[in-house]
């Protein structure tokens, strides 16, 4: 999701824009701001705190010792650790109109639902978990783990816009008082 994420940026600096407040936004422009906000910033920090949580309380849960042989450390990082330190620096340097809470939750539910159904096929007609820690919890202990990951999630949506609303007011601002301009022109 980062890589598709960030293409999309570098797809936006090429043939979009990132100015405040456009004439008429790109849909390139759009797709990035929704993404950001519903699913890159979320996603990846869950990721992050929940690999390195886990990995703190018993790597075996989550990265088996045996696997360090095929899959370097540095590499780990670079999957559990990068991700979370890029959102921040995105968040922080790139201004975003996050959508409705609504919409940037609907999707963001959607698509915590879609891997929920992903890992439980995989189970199905893999016949093993994606994430070792699942094998150990028995059915109400997963559904409590994938319901806080769900919230966990959601706390991490407001935490994004929480932030994007600290860092970005003056831009937040012009952004308003441009759209209030606008609609008084059209009327």
């Amino acid at each position: 999701m980062q890589a598709v994420y960030f293409t999309i940026c570098l797809l936006n600096d090429f043939i979009g824009t990132n100015e405040v407040a456009p004439k008429r936004m790109p849909l390139i422009r759009k797709v990035k701001d929704y993404m950001l906000a519903a699913f890159a910033f979320p996603v990846a920090l869950n990721v992050g705190v929940t690999f390195w949580t886990l990995m703190a309380i018993d790597r075996e849960l989550v990265f088996p010792k045996v696997l360090d042989a095929v899959f370097p450390g540095w590499l780990n990082h670079v999957m559990h650790t990068n991700i979370v330190i890029f959102m921040v620096i995105e968040i922080c340097t790139s201004f975003r109109q996050y959508p409705t809470r609504k919409a940037g939750l609907t999707g963001l539910g959607i698509f915590m639902a879609s891997y929920l159904g992903w890992l439980h096929v995989v189970r199905h007609f893999g016949g093993i978990w994606v994430y070792p820690v699942l094998e150990v919890l028995n059915f109400p202990q997963r559904l409590v783990f994938f319901a806080v990951s769900l919230g966990f999630s959601v706390g991490l949506y407001l935490l994004g816009e929480f932030f994007n609303n600290l860092i970005w007011t003056k831009e937040l601002k012009q952004l308003r008082s441009a759209t209030a301009g606008a609609s008084k022109k059209t009327k």
